[in-house]
């Protein structure tokens, strides 16, 4: 299948092994995963950074084996999941730094079609989270207020 805004086929990446058990290296059980999930969640550790962290430091390969929920829903669970979720705060963040730089360099078409690209996947994410429920009916993009949806 080919990338959203190019015609690239890549193929690399990594996967998941087929094996869906709980390593017997695993020092960890699911009590302890989650107490440590909402440890990180209370110090605004973003869910990506948690799994990363939770493989690296505490050698935990996959939450969802260990646990049976992922880590969004742990958080969700302890009430410290954020209003946005991170894939779309990530988008917003990076859609306020290209229209920072164009302030600067108003002429840099290249810089223009990547605000465009970015506001379009930007709008494709928030009408599948108005769909899910994860957001607000309500709630809307407005690119000048980017700022307060990063707080």
């Amino acid at each position: 299948m080919a990338r959203m805004h190019s015609r690239a086929k890549g193929k690399s990446g990594s996967n998941k092994p087929l094996k869906r058990s709980v390593p017997s290296w695993v020092r960890y059980n699911a009590k302890e995963v989650e107490l440590l999930i909402g440890k990180l969640g209370k110090d605004d550790v973003p869910p990506s950074k948690i799994g990363l962290l939770l493989r690296d430091n505490y050698g935990i390969p996959d939450v969802k084996t260990l646990t049976g929920k992922t880590i969004t829903q742990i958080l969700a669970e302890k009430k410290l999941l954020l209003e946005v979720p991170e894939d779309l705060r990530n988008l917003i963040r990076k859609a306020a730094m290209i229209r920072k730089h164009l302030e600067e360099n108003h002429k840099d078409m290249p810089a223009k079609r990547g605000l465009q690209l970015t506001e379009s996947k930007i709008a494709r994410l928030v009408r599948y989270y108005k769909n899910t429920k994860k957001l607000p009916v309500t709630w809307k993009y407005d690119p000048k207020k980017a700022s307060t949806y990063l707080d």
